[in-house]
């Protein structure tokens, strides 16, 4: 299939759900961070084709593990087959920002086509992402981070499986929870307060997702702010709760003193 192809199937499956889609992001459930979902995406069989693009071992995605999480990404497009590529860019066409910014409300939205912080994501058995709110900005700091899209291609994914999007509430004690399913794409926006993560993977299958982020040059709550991508652990982990707070602090000095993006790594992407 065509990169053509595919943003006219996304765009149709937007129009076709722009009902639902404002009425999900005007009344957020569960949590004060507005979002939508959107099921089927694709055709069942251009979804499984992409799932079936990943390499099911990892291989030649980047592997990163700490309290923060354990997950392997990938930003290296051309290193893999080219559907994924296309689809990554489909979603980033100047066409869907532009329709998913009427859905939403937002004006000036931008796409990442240097993948700065998007790209593929696959998490294994035990694999998790901890509760955090992602870095503020792009690369060079002149635009906001304000959406993050992720498209989940694993097939058949249930509940038991872990590996879940979850959303936090403000004091990070409750989670909104939100099956990684099949061919189902999650955006949220991101703020100061959009607090979320991935329960751990108990599954022992690849589960597989396609990142990207827009970011726009006004910020979200029209102050001007900085903060590197930040962690804290689940409510039972008071352990990483703590030191969260400290790891937190010590990468925004970092960066703000160096004048680097995230605090951490360029390859560690943080697709969800």
């Amino acid at each position: 299939m065509e990169r053509e192809e595919l943003i006219q199937l996304v765009l149709k499956k937007l129009d076709d759900s722009a009902e639902s889609i404002r009425e999900q992001w005007a009344n957020p459930t569960g949590t004060s961070t507005r979002h939508f979902i959107v099921d089927d995406l694709l055709p069942a069989a251009v979804a499984r084709e992409i799932y079936e693009s990943f390499p099911k071992d990892g291989n030649g995605f980047f592997s990163r593990e700490s309290f923060r999480e354990k997950k392997r990404t990938s930003a290296h497009l051309g290193q893999h087959a080219p559907l994924l590529g296309d689809v990554t860019y489909a979603i980033q066409d100047a066409r869907t920002v532009q329709k998913v910014s009427e859905l939403v409300g937002m004006t000036d939205l931008e796409p990442d086509p240097s993948l700065y912080a998007g790209g593929l994501s696959m998490m294994f058995h035990g694999d998790f992402l901890n509760p955090h709110i992602d870095n503020s900005h792009d690369g060079k700091r002149d635009r906001f981070r304000r959406l993050n899209l992720l498209y989940y291609v694993s097939p058949d994914w249930q509940l038991e499986n872990g590996g879940n999007f979850e959303l936090w509430d403000e004091e990070r004690l409750v989670p909104k929870t939100i099956v990684s399913q099949y061919n189902r794409l999650v955006v949220m926006e991101t703020n100061k307060l959009s607090w979320h993560s991935v329960s751990p993977v108990t599954a022992q299958a690849p589960r597989c997702c396609v990142s990207n982020y827009f970011f726009s040059v006004n910020s979200p709550d029209n102050t001007d702010y900085f903060h590197v991508t930040s962690f804290t652990g689940r409510p039972e982990e008071l352990g990483k709760r703590v030191l969260g707070v400290m790891d937190n602090a010590l990468r925004n000095v970092v960066s703000r003193a160096l004048k680097i993006g995230r605090g951490k790594d360029q390859a560690n992407k943080e697709s969800v």
